[in-house]
């Protein structure tokens, strides 16, 4: 555990303290040291301070004191006293002198004669303009005023802000103190309104506080900002509290109109503190009740209550114990925390309280714990009579309440820590479900644990007793949960921080089941297999099965399967009792797909031998021309009874090619009574005209059958966008190449945001025409559409995607189009961006123009504009013209805003004006070298002719640059020189108006050095200087002399004196046998002088006393033998890595090491590397092998003797 730091004794037993003086006065810091013979050191801004006119020093004994004489503004620095290892600081505040200004209204004293109504004091010209020119840089025309006000009353502070001249409309913030921001707190006792008058255009905004409270006391600041301007405003409030008017009894205040006995019992009847009557409310003496119950002990409080008939006892306590509160004034605090902090999070602040003692002992509390100091969390800073915290990376833990103790007084703060915004990194996604569904919406923000807001509609949500909203937190990642949705849930969900929002669509659909593939009527033979099946929209949807009316159970032979969204029925070894009608019912939905299933019973008749070959065709399902249809994927099976005697030979053929008995996808088998033909997976390939043959010796048979293959149709090609709106579009396809062998029933639209993975259908009924209009879109957010072709099979795979789009309006119209100058020839105009703009943004403005009354605009650019101002150029002088703007994006432009009035094209004349920059009203001081670089701003109409002039001289143009423009004259010079300096004049002139300004440029340069530096008086321990002023003042003041010395042994110089300002100074405490040289530096505004005047005659400072011989000493022998310290300890390691062996070793003179490896030297083997080190040596091996292990040594040789030390290095193969 470290020990503690022990507490340092100061070597002042009075210090000096932080004063308070008005300019010119002389400030006295007093202080008293411990011991007489401390030096002390006086310091400004950690400069050391020497005797001078300005500052006088003295010493009496152990009193020490520093004066400052005639004190001006730039002397207001913290100051400080160094007296050993102690240091003290403290600080000079200088406050302005109270200035009498002439134009205070007076009351006129007797004798004076008061002026006659309508008789005004003549306000100068210059004077006029000044404040039009202060009216042009503030934005408030009435700024809220400070104010005071009782408890319980309410105040209204107002601001009122001009817009003719602004683009944007001002945001006015409202602050308490320095940083607390008061929006945050509106509520029942504070309320922030605004108000805009069209006719004068001008915002109004008020703050209003009901109920003040004393705490609501304090300093409040108004900051209203636009664009490109800002401006704030200062004020405070004063609370009092209610006092009782002058002669009237106390005692009626506190009467109860009733009493009967409880606490709440009447109500206070104050209509005696409120009338001001003539008449005597009691005949008894003055009494001062106050004073009576502030002396009394508590328990006759009731006793005197009585004796002077105070039935509110209760009301009159808590006035007395406020009361007792006010009398108890805290006098170690001269400056207290504000109220309230605000501070970013991750940043530092600086909490300061002012102290009457600076050496009392100060506590911070957080919270009511003690802040001890831990690292750089908290740093504790004691500047004069200032106490500072300061609190560095600021968190939301550091959120709190904080407070300064000083013995038994406190002052209070709240510190608020504002978080970073949080931003939404991965948005909401549109989401279309069944009603009775569960739906997640998601979402990704920026920072971990941060607080989101959800809403539907622009309502909150919150977790009701149902629980029909769920809110997930996952990391970065937040849900809102929705359990069994309905109709009703249906809206646009919004997710919100406090650094942006997301928002997307819920779809909400009945459930309507589709069903894509009907079952069909089967015929089939004895021992053969049936199989039912069908295809519906919803995978999740379960089914019974039954036969004529009665449900089917699986068994051996009877397999009932679900798999996604085909349910099949599937009957092995038909029998003739499986002939029936079989229907398939889904849970839930009110209707069934029916189908039957037909026994093919073969009857052969006894005929004679020799019977020609017969084919027996009787399929039930094809159509009279003997067509038979096959969805795509099925199976086909067609038995075709055959007779014949002998037993006839069977052929297949289609389009005049054999099909073979082979097994194969499309396959032939032959039987003594009947051939059987499979087509396995029918495809679309497989449609056409089959043609079966039987023939024996008696004849031949043919017959033929057309199979028709029918599938889901082709998918549609990409949709087109036809049209965009604000949050719809209209978009158009073709048909499916091929429909799939039945007619498109319809189409299917699903649609995506571009960045997002869900596709959301857009509708459930099908839609028949090639044409739709999708609605409900978010503007400014890029989708994607696709397309499903629907049949009687089923619905085709989606069609590509469509181009991205993005659903965009045209902006609102410009607003307040003003004309803002004008001549003859150009037009000056200019307006406000639209108060829509969406999220397609500003492509620019189009400006037109035409004759008034002609309807032919003519364009004044040919592209659009950026700006919200333009200048109109080459424009017929003397036409009455008529403007118009619209604003326009990639939707197109929007409805135009035009000018009130038809504009006349002439220039109006304006009196040439210069406004002179208050920087350039005094002389302007730059260095030689330097740029020099003038705007002058000025009026006029028509453009005024500008003439410079220096010194009444026209100027050089090789040295000096001058550029004009309409409403500015710039005068330029690269690198300035001393002759440079002098009055430049700049003339205005219009005809025979003209304005006239002069400035004053005076360039500097580092002066010469001093003359005739030489030593004029010697003794003790000090040398006299003296020198001339230089020749050269590099065109300014002499601010003072550098003095320094130099011992004549080292030349090394040291400053004895900066800014010295006399020619003359003693230097002290030199050192005694030394010889000292002397050099002066001469100090203006650009610095010291580029050469020192040296002196030609050195000091010398005579030797006095006893002359010090000093011991001799036999030089020590520091020659050692070498030895090691530190050995090589044995290693095993694994091969492939590097390593390393270290020892150390001690010698003088220093030893030569050498390494070797089973005693061979290594010295030159580049596979090793040898490091030494202050003593420690090193020998790195570089990826060994199994080769590299063996005995290392190391040897130290110096002419002494030799050590040496050895260890064993094994080397492993990795496992």
């Amino acid at each position: 555990m470290p020990e503690p730091a022990k507490k340092s004794v100061s070597a002042f037993v009075k210090k000096p303290k932080t004063l308070e003086v008005a300019v010119g006065e002389k400030a006295v810091f007093e202080a008293e040291t411990e011991k007489k013979e401390t030096k002390v050191k006086w310091q400004r801004d950690g400069a050391d301070i020497t005797a001078s006119d300005k500052y006088v020093i003295t010493a009496d004994g152990n009193k020490h004191s520093l004066t400052v004489c005639s004190v001006t503004k730039e002397d207001d620095v913290v100051y400080s006293v160094i007296a050993g290892s102690s240091k003290v600081k403290f600080e000079l505040k200088v406050k302005e002198q109270q200035e009498k200004t002439e134009n205070v209204t007076t009351v006129p004293t007797e004798g004076e004669v008061s002026k006659p109504e309508g008789h005004e004091d003549e306000v100068p010209a210059d004077r006029q303009q000044a404040n039009v020119r202060q009216d042009l840089i503030g934005l408030f025309l009435e700024k809220p005023q400070s104010s005071e006000v009782t408890v319980g009353e309410n105040i209204t502070f107002s601001a009122k802000v001009a817009t003719e001249t602004l683009l944007k409309k001002p945001t006015v913030k409202w602050f308490k103190g320095k940083w607390m921001d008061l929006s945050s707190k509106a509520g029942k006792h504070l309320q922030l309104k605004e108000t805009f008058d069209r006719n004068t255009k001008v915002y109004t905004f008020e703050m209003q506080i009901i109920g003040a409270k004393p705490n609501y006391a304090g300093a409040y600041r108004c900051e209203v900002a636009t664009k490109d301007k800002f401006d704030s405003c200062n004020f405070d409030l004063i609370v009092h509290e209610a006092r009782a008017p002058e002669g009237v009894d106390i005692r009626t205040a506190f009467r109860r109109t009733s009493c009967d006995g409880t606490d709440e019992a009447g109500e206070l009847d104050f209509s005696a503190l409120l009338k001001k009557s003539a008449a005597a409310v009691s005949s008894e003496p003055d009494i001062d009740v106050w004073e009576i119950l502030r002396n009394a002990p508590a328990s006759a409080y009731e006793k005197i209550a009585f004796q002077y008939g105070i039935t509110d006892l209760r009301g009159m306590l808590k006035r007395l114990k406020r009361m007792k509160k006010e009398e108890k004034k805290g006098t170690a605090f001269l400056k207290k925390l504000d109220p309230a902090y605000q501070v970013d999070k991750g940043h530092k602040i600086k909490l300061m309280v002012e102290v009457a003692n600076p050496n009392a002992d100060v506590k911070w509390l957080k919270n009511g714990q003690e802040i001890q100091m831990s690292g750089s969390k908290y740093i504790f800073e004691n500047v004069g009579n200032k106490k500072i915290l300061t609190i560095n990376h600021c968190s939301l833990a550091d959120d709190a309440a904080y407070q300064c103790v000083i013995g038994d007084e406190k002052c209070f703060t709240e510190l608020f820590v504002k978080e970073p915004p949080v931003l939404i990194i991965h948005a909401l996604e549109d989401q279309m479900v069944m009603k009775g569904e569960r739906v997640e919406f998601e979402c990704e923000v920026s920072e971990e644990g941060a607080q989101v807001k959800w809403e539907k509609d622009g309502v909150e949500l919150t977790r009701e007793e149902t629980f029909k909203y769920r809110f997930k937190k996952d990391g970065k990642k937040h849900y809102l949960i929705i359990n069994d949705v309905t109709k009703e849930d249906c809206g646009h969900y919004r997710v919100k921080t406090n650094g942006g929002e997301s928002v997307a669509e819920l779809l909400v659909q009945e459930k309507q089941l589709e069903v894509y593939q009907n079952i069909a009527d089967l015929t089939v033979k004895a021992k053969d297999q049936a199989v039912f099946k069908c295809e519906v929209s919803d995978e999740n949807v379960k089914g019974v099965w039954y036969k004529n009316g009665v449900e089917v159970k699986a068994s051996e032979r009877i397999q009932i399967t679900h798999i996604g969204r085909i349910h099949k029925l599937t009957i092995d070894d038909v029998k003739p009792e499986d002939e029936g009608d079989y229907t398939f019912v889904p849970e839930g939905y009110a209707f069934n797909l029916s189908a039957k299933l037909n026994f093919l019973e073969v009857k052969i008749d006894y005929v004679p031998r020799q019977d020609p070959p017969k084919i027996h065709l009787d399929c039930v399902g094809h159509t009279p021309e003997t067509t038979i249809v096959v969805v795509a994927g099925n199976k086909l099976r067609l038995d075709v009874p055959i007779t014949g005697d002998p037993a006839p030979t069977v052929v297949w053929t289609k389009a005049n090619t054999v099909i073979s008995n082979k097994d194969g996808r499309v396959h032939v088998e032959t039987f003594k009574d009947h051939c059987v033909f499979t087509i396995e997976g029918a495809e679309r390939q497989d449609e056409g005209l089959y043609t079966v043959v039987v023939k024996n010796p008696a004849g031949e048979d043919k017959a033929d059958i057309n199979v028709k293959v029918v599938d889901v149709p082709d998918p549609p090609e990409a949709p087109r966008i036809l049209s965009l709106g604000e949050d719809w579009c209209n978009i158009e396809w073709d048909p499916p190449a091929f429909n799939g062998g039945q007619p498109v029933l319809g189409y299917v639209l699903e649609r995506k945001k571009k960045k997002g993975y869900r596709w959301m259908r857009l509708n459930f009924d099908l839609h028949k025409e090639l044409t739709y209009e999708a609605k409900r879109m978010i503007e400014g957010v890029a989708y994607e559409m696709r397309i499903y072709a629907v049949n009687a099979i089923g619905m085709s795979h989606p069609s590509p995607a469509s181009q991205p789009f993005i659903p965009i309006a045209p902006p609102g119209e410009p607003m307040n189009l003003t004309v803002d100058d004008i001549t003859d020839t150009t037009i000056n105009l200019k307006w406000r961006p639209p108060e829509h703009i969406g999220a397609a943004g500003l492509d620019g403005y189009i400006v037109e123009y035409c004759k008034e009354g002609s309807n032919e605009w003519v364009l004044a650019f040919k592209d659009p504009v950026d700006k919200n101002s333009v200048t109109v150029r080459d424009l017929p002088t003397g036409e009455k013209l008529q403007f118009r703007v619209c604003a326009v994006n990639i939707a197109g432009p929007s409805a135009p805003v035009t000018l009130n009035q038809a504009v006349t094209v002439r220039e109006i004349a304006q009196r040439p004006k210069i406004w002179m920059p208050r920087s350039l009203r005094q002389t302007l001081i730059k260095k030689v070298g330097e740029t020099i670089n003038l705007v002058i701003p000025f009026q006029g109409k028509p453009r005024p002719k500008v003439t410079w002039t220096k010194d009444g001289q026209p100027l050089d143009p090789k040295q000096v640059s001058v550029r004009h423009s309409d409403s500015d004259t710039i005068l330029f010079i690269r690198r300035a020189e001393r002759k440079d300096s002098g009055q430049y004049e700049v003339v205005l002139q219009i005809e025979n108006m003209e304005d006239k300004a002069t400035i004053a440029i005076q360039i500097i340069d580092k002066p010469g050095p001093p003359l005739n530096l030489k030593v004029t008086d010697i003794w003790g321990f000090n040398v006299a200087l003296e020198w001339k002023p230089p020749k050269d003042n590099g065109n300014c003041e002499i601010t003072g002399y550098n003095v320094q010395k130099a011992d004549k042994k080292t030349m090394e110089w040291f400053t004895v004196f900066e800014h010295y300002r006399r020619t003359h100074c003693v230097v002290s405490d030199l050192i005694m046998g030394n010889e000292y040289v002397f050099r002066v530096f001469t100090m203006n505004l650009c610095g010291p002088s580029e050469q020192p005047c040296t002196s030609k005659d050195s000091a010398y400072i005579q030797k006095t006393g006893i002359v010090y011989k000093p011991p001799s000493y036999k030089e020590h022998d520091f020659s050692e033998v070498p030895k090691f310290t530190h050995p090589l300890v044995n290693r095993s390691v694994i091969s492939g890595y590097n390593v390393t062996l270290s020892c150390a070793v001690r010698g003088t003179p220093k030893p030569k090491v050498t390494w070797y490896k089973n005693k061979m030297d290594i010295s030159n083997d580049p596979k090793y590397r040898m490091f030494s080190k202050q003593g420690v040596l090193t020998l790195e091996i570089r990826k060994p092998s199994p080769f590299d292990g063996g005995m290392y040594i190391c040897r130290a040789v110096n002419e002494h003797g030799e050590a040496e030390v050895e260890c064993k290095l094994e080397v492993r193969a990795p496992q």
